[in-house]
């Protein structure tokens, strides 16, 4: 059965779409197991739509972990100090796939292994200037830094899976109340 038309976007909602959909499909199948036409029909496309925007697969893995990390790097620019919670359940709301895909799924990828470790390096450090003024030794710094990062994304991730969005507000709370707990247990 032929497809009826594909709506004309811009050019940027167009990639936006592909990216969503790309995201979605690589969680389900992984980067092997995707192929561009996977990826066009879950946006409802051809597949020549897809290659008008993306060379090729692998491009369009590094756009869904950019568009996650872009956003995050936006919105946490913006953020005041106790605002980190709110922002990271934000930006995985609006792109669930991605934050998956960026947090859990990337690292097992060989070709996105380096991105993903340069992120988990990049949010221990920012995490690392929130709880210097509580642990001074070093080594716990680091460790703890990296561990309350993987605390918060694991927790997002997992509320993804199971929690109900209305109840991100409570959830945020939550986190932000088990992460001061933490960070108050790690204190020297």
């Amino acid at each position: 059965m032929p497809r009826s038309p594909t709506p004309r976007l811009p050019r940027a909602a167009r990639q936006a779409q592909l990216v969503s959909a790309a995201a979605a499909a690589f969680l389900d199948g992984g980067f092997d197991g995707t192929s561009m036409e996977a990826v066009a029909e879950r946006a409802g496309v051809t597949r020549l739509i897809v290659y008008r925007h993306f060379d090729n697969k692998e491009t369009l893995y590094r756009a869904v972990l950019t568009s996650v990390t872009q956003q995050l790097r936006e919105e946490l620019a913006d953020a005041r100090s106790g605002a980190v919670a709110p922002v990271l359940v934000r930006v995985a709301r609006d792109q669930p796939d991605g934050f998956r895909l960026l947090w859990r799924h990337a690292r097992h990828e060989p070709t996105f292994e380096l991105e993903a470790r340069m992120f988990r390096l990049v949010a221990d450090e920012y995490a690392s200037g929130f709880v210097e003024p509580f642990i001074h030794d070093a080594t716990m710094r680091r460790w703890s830094a990296a561990a309350l990062v993987s605390y918060l994304h694991d927790g997002i991730c997992s509320w993804l899976d199971e929690g109900d969005p209305t109840r991100d507000d409570e959830f945020v709370e939550r986190l932000r109340a088990g992460a001061r707990a933490l960070v108050t247990a790690w204190a020297d």
